[in-house]
């Protein structure tokens, strides 16, 4: 049963990650096997996971909503399906389909194997080392705008298909992606967050239809982070474009890297184990 200073430290730790490209997941696991604490269960994990999503929901409401619209009234008026914003919606529902369909393809090692710290540790630095390549050669020119097409969209949606296995990063993946095919880092990020929508939510509402089969969460302290998370979400997005729009991702190699070799030294000397 989750506790009130456990879903505090885990509202937190979701809320500064989630959108980083430093993996919240990976943080997740690593914070919880230092602490000691068994799996928080599906229905905490969704609601705290939700909690995030709804603050990029809020952040980036006006584009949601004028890509939502103007792709809805394009179905049946033909002028407005060369709009930017009705082709960003088709672009998001195809980039969501390599995440979708390898989830459920790889669901059993997801919950199993991919979890394991060393694993972790090992894809933190990996993916480090190719994020700082595609940093140091991204050409920072093309705009969503005027470049994403269905074949980038793919591209997009299978490097966020990678996070699936924790220490990847959502974001991470999507970003590095976008810098290697050229797009601002403004512009990878956004595409970013908008394409982890459907995702997201998908997978929060298929873990909360599950809740029945496992144990009753605490709803008071999964309340109290899910309300830290949205929270601390909402100001690391906000931050996080800040930040990216003049200075590289050199910061978040490092960081990473330093992580990853920690959690892979803790495993090896015992300190926590590999698997929770």
């Amino acid at each position: 049963m989750i506790g009130w200073f456990e879903a505090v430290i885990l509202g937190l730790v979701q809320g500064l990650t989630e959108f980083l490209p430093i993996s919240s997941s990976a943080h997740i696991r690593v914070v919880s096997a230092f602490f000691g604490w068994q799996d928080p269960g599906a229905a905490f994990t969704a609601v705290i996971q939700l909690g995030t999503e709804t603050a990029v929901l809020i952040y980036f409401r006006r584009d949601i909503w004028e890509i939502l619209s103007t792709w809805t009234r394009s179905l049946w008026t033909p002028a407005l399906r060369s709009h930017h914003a009705a082709r960003m919606g088709w672009y998001v529902i195809v980039g969501s389909l390599p995440i979708g369909v390898l989830g459920l393809v790889f669901k059993d090692q997801i919950e199993g194997v991919f979890r394991d710290l060393r694993l972790v540790g090992t894809t933190l630095v990996v993916f480090a080392l190719i994020l700082w390549f595609a940093d140091r050669r991204a050409r920072d020119t093309l705009t969503l705008e005027k470049h994403l097409g269905f074949r980038h969209a793919i591209g997009y949606g299978f490097a966020q298909s990678l996070a699936l296995i924790p220490g990847v990063s959502r974001s991470g993946g999507t970003i590095t992606a976008g810098l290697l095919l050229g797009y601002r880092r403004q512009d990878a990020a956004r595409y970013s967050f908008l394409l982890a929508i459907p995702a997201v939510l998908l997978s929060g509402m298929l873990e909360l239809s599950q809740i029945g089969e496992g144990p009753a969460p605490a709803w008071g302290p999964t309340i109290v982070a899910t309300v830290i998370s949205f929270a601390v979400g909402y100001a690391a997005v906000a931050w996080f474009l800040r930040y990216i729009s003049t200075h590289r991702f050199t910061g978040f190699v490092f960081y990473r890297i330093a992580l990853g070799l920690f959690v892979i030294l803790a495993v090896t000397l015992g300190w926590i184990p590999a698997q929770g």
